[in-house]
């Protein structure tokens, strides 16, 4: 009978039901999500999962339990005829075994019954031993299902009987089975559903895919089968059994020929550049012609796979060549035959990076020596050999190890300079993927691949293995192009084919037994080498086994009587190889090498090791027993190579493991000398277990897999601290980058990712953000990172920024976090530093016990105690650390190691601690870790004497550390006889003395100024108290400085200081702020400390006693709750129609202040935030002016230029106009004259400006017409400009109570703390008006972001340009922005920055928003070529550098919303109104060249950058982010909110404005002097905070009477110092009664606006008979120039200039960092024409050109003073050549158009105009020059037509006065009689000096200065003809006298007119004249200084 069917159906029913549910499937929709395979190149798993079935039912089997299925019977008469159903129906059939896969399947998840049988079918398949696939089939299986395992190794014949049977059926029938088995089924489905695809799809997935440069020869076992199908061994290969052990012998493969049509590159065909760097090479290799094309030709990414000594180095160095080769002139590519070239070495690094430092050191001696002929330089930089960053600089090549490098691009910042010139990046064995430092490389290459993306910059990157089986993985890991990159090359490219043999030695692995018999073979197989006369090495696993092998091998040879073949004497080199290791310490290298066997590993001395691979390479060491390390790093071959034992112990897992394939292949790689033997031959000794493994491993090779999980996080942490990761959407993309993530792609299961959730995300999205989450959480628990959940967003802390630097992993950060406290001592240190996670493997063996325990208890060894068993990891790091800093040496070899190791981590993680509780401000903590670190890194504890730190004699420093108190503060005091007797060596004094004189201290003085009750400025004044010493301090020294509460030694603020020899005798200033808190401690300390010297360290103690804390006494004015006042309230229908066009109503601030301003007279104060509207309130004081006071006028005065000009600007066109009112500009720029001013209605204008003007006040009378005084930003009073406004107010005060003429004053600024003060000063009753910042227009939303201290302030600003990039995508993806940065520089550096971030997004023109065609129309108006670049990506750039189309453009397109964001300076904030939404102000420093370093910005620069935030017509709020360090932060917060106190600066300056009231006679005594100081702010602010003023008044005297009198007298001594400093100059004379009187040089000060050591400097310089050069120098000293800017780096560019300048700047014996070395060089560039190198300098020039003429002018009058008249007309000329830009030596006609200074014509300018007047003589000219007709000639007759003809006369001869006529004989041709000065850069006028002088004495009698008059006072017309008269007062003299006229052109070279000889007559009477040089008497001048000559007056 028929088996039942199940539930007692029949067969045939049964089938029915199964046919309806086929049907009723096939009815089903089918599911739509069929994938379409793309283009690349899929797996067999990819393919196999594409098909795999879906959890919707879609088959018959899908309905059918796996328990019916055992059930189902599948009678015979299913089986196809004439086949019957024999084996499968076996007991232990397929069907067996399909029953048992799934029933094994349901009990464990994630495993598929189909994928477990066809893996079990594969292992039972294949020809292993018993054991192995016993092993294997558990592993797949686990243990729970042993019995499954046992049965189907019983069974196995049955079970691949029934396989073999099943396929011999299927192919006879060719048909398929009736009923299939589900998995038949499927199978079935998937073969015809890939029949029908198309066919190539199907020739291709029958092998894998070709590419072009992979060689190999397909013989069996040569190929990895990814199927994990095994082939047989080669070959030939031979097994044999001896009692010892089994061997396996490999035969060499053949080695391979070219192939055909191919030759080797010869190196004559190659170019200049191959042919010398390969010097003694005829051609490349086989494997290196084939690398060639694509190695130099192209910049392809490589991964070149070779076996060991195929010469991959030298296919590495052609990748170098062609990197080297774009930047050599000529091109060597274009210019086959050049063999000299120019290498722009400054323009490109490339990195090496080499596994090991000492394949680094070959690796750089190799390139080097290659690369010498170029000039190019190679250096190591590794942990041993470290580079500081001039060597940096200097370097071309950087040969590194990987973590040395990932230090180096994690720092992201520091080296900048370095990472971002890398254009080639060498990554050699790249195998070491799998190993554990694999994680690094895998971090490097994600980094390198991301910058490539981010700054679109090449990096190209080659990787060079062994051959390795996935090297397809690793191609696209390195982002190599498989079709051109890949190169894979098989053993026949071994240049010495590789005989292999595989011993496996009998014994339990680990017993004694088994270790003699290793040690027996060993011995043996040596011998067998020996006897062929091969040099053997033998590769051991410890240093010590090196030794122990050696011995053992000579004990053999002696036994076995065989020492003859070790016996080196008979060597040629034998006697000089005994000479040689009598030199060397290690007694076991002079035991054995006379036994020629050698040693070798890495703890051996270097030169020791280079003695060992000199003797073996000679061949006099027949034997060397070395460490793997040997293999790696020195290229030194044998015949044979014997691996002897495979265990090797692994510090980090702390066990023994298994030695590592890569190792295995890289020793084989050492067999075979290309020159001496045809075959390599390679032994590996092992325990019998492991034999199968490493046959198996070294003869399939195994793929490597990714180990860089296991170091997410510390990597994820590096990233962040970077910047380079800020989202878990950017941590996902950056494993992307991995290896990690190449392998989870191929190999989803080795990583626990199971076929349905790769099925499910093939791009591993999720696992990806699984794994960047998870790591996010760790380092969120250690307190690294900040991790919003929400948002996603990752950001670094602190300790995450310092561990990510130091290298610190975050385990250890774990324990430090829960271990650090304040107050931990050395003790508590040492423990931390050994608990740390660096140490964990650490590993105590028992040998080692007894010398630890004996350390331990020696105190000389371990003075702090140890807690904790001797077995502990911790305490025996902490014995080694405590003995490393002690100097102790342990016997034991691996202790050293261990000790070595300890010393190397220890000074890395107190390093790292230190930072860490210096961000914590723990003052006692910082003491502590710093004097560690130093301890560890000197080897000397703190306890001892400083002065071990020096090598002196041991009794000596026993002497000193004997002494209790003898620091060396207390030696300082002594004298070397002294010293000599305390350390009782007399000779020792001399030196000691010395040494003291060299240690680096510092000393440090402080002043305290309190800005407000809360905080405290201070100030520290640096002096290094040491002589420098080279040697001993290098190039510079560092120090942390930092400032601590006495009391609770908190840290209150600290800075990194940086001494450099350079600067040593400069001044150092640090400036910072501290908060103060209540209760005050008694003092504050102020410690200096040596970052590297121990004891060299300061404090200072400053008291709080007298510190005074000013009250914040904040008057602010609320807003009310006001209706809105209508513009009719102005009740003037001309002003209403005015406003109309603007708005209807005031806003709240302008209604509230409108009675005050329009209505009454009263002096005002106005307080109130940027875009508030305080322009339209100055309007309403300027009507009620114009109103009140007709006739009168109002002044504006705007503290800098760009204000003046937006001002002139906004009502020049809306107010000026409709009104009829007149306005002037006044300003450097922009003099008008006289007659221009006094009928101007409005004057805007500079304080400098008004100051010079208002001088004058009695002599000028339009300033005494003035009723209204506006002075914006009063609250920079505490600026530099101050003084000038408090001086200005002063004397409007003064003129005021003078004239009884009043003059309202209105004052206006942002909120002030100290209104009322500054109201007091203003004279301000009721107009108070102080609004707090939030009443403004638009809400502010105000964020302060704190940066870590950066070293250098590139860097610091680079770390801010992301978080400025995401604040835009954050805050104002769409609207405008605008990024404030502190330098020019910056401004193109951090839009290029911003550049690449868009670069990295999806849409990188995100910030531009006009088309293409507008945007070529824009970008061809633009001149600047970083201005283009950054516009075309929506960026724009202003600052004064720009020429002015080009910040126009740029403000109109941001204007217009055409580009989003604008990187501006500061100036922008000021002179221009565009505000933004978002305003971010990265960085709050700017670099001050006088001090030549960066200072803060001032607050009120800060304030008026936020004020641009927030556009009151477009958004309801802004948003403003300043960026800056994090010891700021604190100051910003607190000032930003309550507002600065203003404080008055005018003591600092106060002897020039004392000098100019004296001459303008206001003050005549030392008490006027006094009385003048009262009406200034500073003496209002002199009482109330008196601290800051270094007025010291104890608290308890504080506003009393005493008091008054300290102040008193305070000021008395101010006074008497300035009066002093004046007489000095000789610009006063003070008489012993307290009168004063001006003298003419003080006149001539305060006429020409210029310091009183100006011209103290002109006097003291002053001779008869200077030289130009001597008068050019002397006036590039004038004070003035103090203020020209030199950025960073600028020396470099005035060196250079200086090189290529007619003068050196080096006359001046300054550095050429002064400011007056650039202001000598710029105008020597402006005379010699030269284009200057930078924008920057363009400005710079200009504005040392605009001083010049004033101090020039100045100069003359000085000296006509002393009366030098050569020096006198050697200044004029100099006038001349700086208006004209040429040089007086250059021919005349060179200034004239299209004439070269190097033309032959000699003329002169007077000849020329004289007798080539007419239009033909100057043509006949113009052809004499050979000037082409056309434009030049036009532009030539034009200029030339310009130079004036003069006729002089002197008529009118009196004793005491002369008249000089002059008349113009030819017509003027500019306007106002403009002289042609076309590179001077504001017009200039003709100006005439009249001297009158005795030419034969060298004297000057006289000089006059006179310009053109006009009649009827009008301008001078174009055509007149005009004439000037000069009345000219002689001194007196009695007899008669000759005296000479000369009359020279101020702007004209050599134009000078001389009246020879006029006899000035006698008479008995003499008149007084005026004093000569008084510049009152010289004409009346325009402004001073302005360069325009004046109007004469007849």
């Amino acid at each position: 009978m028929a088996p039942s069917a199940p539930d007692g159906l029949s067969i045939a029913q049964w089938r029915a039901q199964v046919e309806s549910m086929k049907a009723a499937v096939a009815r089903l929709q089918p599911s739509q999500t069929t994938r379409e395979p793309d283009d690349s190149d899929w797996d067999d798993d990819d393919i196999d999962s594409a098909y795999e079935p879906r959890s919707s039912p879609r088959d018959v089997w899908d309905f059918i339990s796996d328990d019916e299925l055992a059930d189902i019977p599948f009678d015979s008469e299913d089986a196809p005829d004439g086949v019957d159903g024999g084996p499968a129906e076996m007991a232990h059939g397929l069907r067996w075994l399909a029953a048992r896969c799934v029933e094994v399947s349901s009990r464990r998840s994630g495993l598929d019954p189909d994928a477990l049988q066809s893996q079990v079918l594969d292992i039972l398949n294949a020809s292993r031993p018993e054991d192995e696939i016993q092993s294997s089939l558990t592993d797949l299986v686990g243990f729970d299902d042993l019995d499954f395992v046992i049965d189907l190794l019983s069974h196995r014949p049955e079970i691949v009987a029934a396989v073999a049977a099943e396929r011999v059926r299927n192919e006879a029938t060719g048909s398929e089975l009736r009923l299939l088995t589900k998995a038949q089924r499927e199978e079935a489905l998937r073969r015809r559903d890939l029949e029908h695809k198309s066919t190539p799809l199907a020739a291709a997935r029958a092998k894998e895919e070709e590419y072009p440069h992979v060689y190999k020869t397909f013989s069996a076992g040569n190929t990895l089968n990814f199927a994990g199908k095994r082939y047989a061994l080669p070959v030939g290969s031979v097994r044999k059994e001896f009692e010892k052990y089994e061997e396996y012998s490999v035969p060499a493969g053949k080695v391979g020929t070219l192939g055909v049509g191919r030759k080797l590159a010869q190196i004559a065909d190659l170019d200049g550049l191959c042919r010398n760097t390969f010097r003694g090479y005829t051609a490349l290799n086989r494997m290196q012609s084939l690398v060639y094309p694509i190695a130099y030709k192209t910049s392809e990414n490589m991964l070149i796979c070779a076996p060991t000594g195929a010469g991959k180095t030298d296919a590495a160095m052609l990748t170098i060549l062609h990197t080297i080769s774009q930047y050599l002139t000529p091109n060597p590519m274009e210019d086959h035959h050049a063999t000299d070239f120019a290498v722009r070495a400054d323009e490109f690094k490339i990195v090496y990076v080499a596994p090991m430092k000492a394949l680094a050191a070959e690796i750089t001696d190799k390139l080097g020596k290659r690369l010498a002929w170029l000039g190019i330089r190679c250096r190591e930089f590794t942990g041993d050999m470290h580079l500081t960053k001039s060597e940096i600089v200097q370097t071309q090549i950087i040969v590194t190890t990987p973590e040395k490098w990932d230090v180096v691009t994690r720092k992201g910042t520091g080296d900048t300079e370095l990472v971002q010139k890398v254009r080639l990046l060498i990554i050699d064995e790249v195998h070491m993927l799998h190993d554990e430092r694999g994680a690094v490389l895998e971090s490097l290459v994600a980094r390198t691949q991301r910058q490539v993306e981010s700054t679109q910059s090449l990096i190209r990157i080659v990787g060079l293995s062994a051959t390795l089986p996935n090297y397809i993985d690793v191609a696209d890991f390195l982002g190599v192009n498989r079709r051109a990159g890949l190169f894979y090359f098989d053993a026949s490219f071994r240049p010495v084919p590789l005989e292999q043999h595989f011993i496996g030695v009998k014994g339990k692995p680990g017993s004694k037994q088994s270790r003699e018999n290793i040690d027996e073979v060993a011995f043996e197989k040596v011998r067998e080498m020996l006897e062929l006369d091969h040099q053997v090495m033998v590769f051991v696993h410890s240093r010590r086994d090196t030794q122990a092998t050696a011995k053992m091998l000579y004990e053999k040879a002696i036994d076995q009587a065989c020492v003859g073949l070790f016996d080196p004497s008979g060597h040629p080199r034998f006697e000089s190889a005994m000479r040689d290791i009598k030199s060397t310490k290690a007694r076991e290298i002079r035991d054995l090498v006379p036994k020629g066997i050698g040693i070798h590993h890495a703890g051996m001395a270097r030169s020791d090791r280079n003695l060992m691979e000199r003797l073996f390479a000679e061949g006099v060491l027949k034997v060397l027993c070395c460490t793997a390390t040997l293999a790696w790093g020195v290229n030194l071959p044998a015949a044979a190579v014997v691996i002897k034992g495979t265990q090797v112990y692994s510090a980090a897992d702390g066990k023994f493991v298994d030695l590592g394939i890569l190792d295995v292949l890289q020793i084989f790689g050492r067999a075979g000398r290309p020159q001496f033997e045809d075959v390599g031959i390679g032994m590996i000794c092992t325990t019998q277990d492991k034999l199968s493994h490493y046959l198996t491993a070294v003869t399939d090779q195994l793929p490597i897999e990714s180990r860089f999980s296991a170091k997410l996080v510390d990597n994820l942490n590096a990233e962040i601290a970077l910047g380079t990761v800020t989202s878990i959407a950017e941590a996902v993309k950056w494993i992307g980058y991995s290896y990690l993530f190449v392998r989870m792609k191929r190999n989803p299961m080795a990583y626990g990712i199971d076929w349905k959730e790769y099925d499910d995300d093939r791009a591993l999205i999720l696992r990806r953000r699984r794994l960047a989450i998870d790591a996010a959480k760790q380092l969120v628990q250690s307190q690294m990172i900040i991790f919003n959940e929400n948002t996603e967003e990752l950001r670094s802390k602190d300790i995450g920024r310092i561990a990510s630097q130091f290298y610190i992993q975050q385990t250890s950060i774990q324990i430090f976090n829960t271990m650090m406290s304040p107050q931990s001592t050395e003790e508590d240190i040492l423990k931390m530093i050994a608990m740390s996670g660096e140490f964990d493997n650490i590993q105590s063996r028992n040998s080692e016990t007894n010398e630890l325990l004996a350390m331990k208890e020696n105190r000389n060894f371990v003075p702090y105690n140890i807690s904790g068993g001797i077995d502990l990891p911790q305490t025996k790091t902490n014995i080694l650390l405590q003995a490393y800093i002690s100097r102790g040496q342990p016997e034991d070899f691996a202790l050293t190691n261990d000790l070595n190791y300890v010393a190397q981590q220890a000074g890395r993680i107190c390093r790292a601690l230190f930072m860490i509780s210096l961000t914590r401000r723990w003052g006692y903590q910082c003491l502590v870790l710093l004097t560690m670190a130093k301890s560890i890194e000197r080897r000397i504890w703190a306890f001892q004497h400083p002065f071990h730190q020096f090598d002196l004699p041991k009794p000596v420093l026993n002497n000193l550390d004997a002494k209790d108190a003898l620091n060396i503060e207390s030696m300082r005091d002594m004298e070397s006889a002294e010293i000599g007797s305390l350390v009782n060596n007399h000779r020792m004094g001399g030196k000691i003395y010395k040494l003291l004189g060299n240690f680096p201290t510092l000393s440090v003085d402080a002043e305290i100024a309190p800005l407000n009750r809360d905080v405290l400025r201070i100030k520290l004044y640096i002096t290094p108290d040491f002589r420098w010493n080279d040697q001993m301090h290098g190039i510079s020294e560092s120090y942390y400085i930092w400032v601590e509460n006495s009391e609770t030694s908190e840290i209150y603020h600290h800075e990194f200081f940086l001494l450099s020899r350079r600067k040593l005798h400069d001044d150092h200033e640090l400036n910072f702020t501290i908060p103060l808190a209540d209760p005050l401690p008694d003092q504050i300390y102020v410690r200096a400390v040596s970052d590297r010297w121990l004891g060299a360290e300061t404090v200072t103690a400053v008291s709080f006693q007298h510190l005074i804390r000013p009250d914040t006494e904040s008057v602010y004015t609320d807003l009310l709750d006001l209706q809105p006042l209508p513009i009719s309230a102005l009740k003037n229908s001309a002003l209403e129609d005015i406003y109309a066009q603007r708005f209807q109503f005031f806003n709240p601030m302008q209604t509230q202040v409108f009675h005050t301003l329009y209505h009454t007279a009263a002096n005002a104060l106005l307080g109130s935030p940027t875009g508030s509207g305080k322009t339209v309130a100055a309007e309403l004081a300027m009507w009620w002016a114009f109103r009140e006071r007709p006739g009168s006028k109002v002044v504006y005065i705007a503290p800098m230029k760009a204000l003046v000009r937006e001002r002139v600007k906004d009502w020049g066109a809306r107010l000026a106009k409709p009104l009829g009112l007149r306005l002037v500009e006044l300003t450097g720029d922009n003099t008008p004259d006289t007659r221009t001013i006094q009928d101007a209605d409005i004057i805007i204008t500079t304080p400098e400006k008004w100051d010079g003007i208002s001088r004058s006040w009695q002599t000028r009378s339009y300033v005494r017409k003035v009723s209204l005084v506006i002075i914006d930003e009063i609250h920079l009073l505490a600026g530099d400009r101050g003084p000038i406004l408090e001086i200005i107010v002063s004397r409007m005060n003064y003129i005021a109570s003078s004239t009884d003429n009043a003059v309202r004053l209105l004052g206006m600024s942002t909120a002030c703390a100290n209104a009322s003060d500054l109201g007091n000063w203003l004279g301000v009753k009721e107009g108070l008006f102080n609004f707090r910042h939030s009443v403004r227009p638009v809400p502010l939303e105000l964020y302060i972001d704190g940066f870590p201290e950066v070293r250098g302030f590139c860097p610091l600003m680079q770390s801010m340009n992301r978080p400025t990039f995401l604040a835009i995508l954050n805050h104002s993806p769409e609207k405008p922005v605008i990024v404030f940065v502190p330098s020019r520089r910056q401004t193109r550096l951090t839009a290029k920055d911003l550049i690449n971030l868009c670069g990295m997004e999806d849409h990188p023109r995100r910030f531009l928003s006009m088309d293409e065609g507008d945007l070529q129309l824009n970008l061809s108006r633009v001149k600047d070529e970083a201005l283009k670049e950054a516009i075309s990506f929506g960026i724009g750039l202003h600052h004064a550098g720009l020429v002015e189309s080009d910040r126009q453009l740029a403000e109109e397109l941001f204007l217009n919303n055409k580009i989003q964001i604008l990187v501006a300076t500061s100036t922008l904030a000021w002179g221009v109104n565009l505000p933004a939404h978002l305003v971010v102000v990265k960085g709050t420093q700017y670099y001050d060249a006088k001090i030549e370093g960066y200072k803060d910005m001032d607050l009120t620069d800060v304030l008026q950058m936020l004020g641009r935030a927030g556009r009151p017509q477009f958004d309801n709020t802004g948003v403003a982010r300043i960026l800056t360090q994090d010891s700021k932060k604190d100051f910003y917060k607190h000032f930003l909110h309550t507002g600065f106190p203003v404080e008055s600066s005018l003591h600092t300056v106060l002897d020039n404005h004392l000098g100019a009231e004296i001459c303008a006679e206001t003050v005549l005594t030392k008490q006027d002097a006094l009385d003048y100081l009262t009406w200034t702010f500073f003496f209002r602010r002199l009482h109330k905070n008196p601290s800051y003023y270094g007025l010291e008044i104890s608290v308890e005297e504080h506003n009393s009477t005493a008091a008054q009198q300290i102040a008193n007298d305070f000021m008395i001594e101010m006074v008497e110092t300035s009066l002093a400093e004046l007489a000095e100059s000789k610009c006063v004379e003070v008489y012993p009664n307290g009168d004063v009187d001006p003298t003419p040089m003080g006149k001539i000060m305060s006429y020409y606006y210029l310091s009183h050591k100006t011209i103290r400097q002109l006097v003291g310089n002053a001779k008869p008979k200077a030289s130009f050069v001597d008068v050019l120098s002397w006036m590039c000293r004038a004070t003035e120039y103090d203020e020209l800017p030199v950025r960073h780096n600028e020396d470099l560019i005035n060196a250079e200039l200086s090189r290529n300048l007619p003068f050196p700047g080096t006359i001046f014996e300054l550095p050429m960092w002064d400011p007056h070395v650039k202001a000598f060089l710029l105008l020597q560039a402006h005379m010699s024409r030269i284009e200057l190198p930078i924008t920057d300098y363009v400005g710079d020039q200009t504005s040392v050109l605009d001083q010049a003429i004033r101090i020039i002018q100045a100069a003359i009058d000085v000296l006509t003073e002393m009366g030098h008249l050569s020096s006198t007309l050697e200044f004029i000329k100099l006038l001349q050549s700086i208006k004209s830009a040429r040089w007086p030596t250059e021919p005349p006609l060179s200034i004239l158009p299209g004439i070269s200074e190097k033309t032959n014509n000699k003329l002169t300018l007077q000849e020329m105009s004289r007798s080539r007047g007419s239009l033909q003589a100057l043509q006949k000219l113009a052809r004499d020059l050979s000037l082409g007709p056309g434009a030049q000639t036009n532009r030539f007759l034009k200029a030339a037509a310009a130079i004036p003809n003069v006729h002089v006369s002197a008529v009118d001869l009196k004793t005491t006065s002369l008249t000089v006529n002059l008349k113009r004989l030819n017509p003027v041709t500019e306007r106002e009689a403009r002289i042609y000065a076309p590179l001077f850069p504001k017009p200039q006028t003709e100006g005439w000096f009249v001297v009158v002088a005795d030419i034969a004495r060298d004297e000057i009698a006289a000089i006059k200065r006179v310009g053109w008059s006009a009649h009827g006072g009008k301008a001078i017309q174009v055509g007149s003809r005009p004439t000037a008269r000069a009345v000219i007062k002689l001194p007196e003299a009695s007899g008669k006298r000759k005296l000479d006229v000369l009359v020279l052109s101020d702007g004209y070279i050599g134009l000078q007119y001389t009246l020879p000889g006029i006899e000035i007559p006698d008479a008995p009477q003499v008149d007084d004249g005026a004093k000569k040089g008084d510049p009152r008497s010289q004409g009346q001048g325009g402004e001073a200084g302005s360069g325009s000559s004046g109007v004469a007056v007849s």
